[in-house]
């Protein structure tokens, strides 16, 4: 079994770095945060969690 050149490795570890960094990219910008409401929405909502019940 040939060796493979030097050259050849670079050009892979090239070609998986390029596609491993689009698809984190791809990832990264694909999810969409919900921004809430309010700050009256948040409040309450921190509000009712304190607020335990045994």
């Amino acid at each position: 079994m040939p060796q493979m050149a030097p050259i050849g490795w670079l050009s892979l570890f090239i070609i998986f770095s390029i596609a491993f960094v689009i698809f984190n990219m791809m990832n990264y910008y694909s999810f969409i945060p919900s921004m809430p409401k309010s700050s009256v929405s948040i409040k309450s909502q921190t509000m009712n969690s304190l607020n335990w019940k045994w």
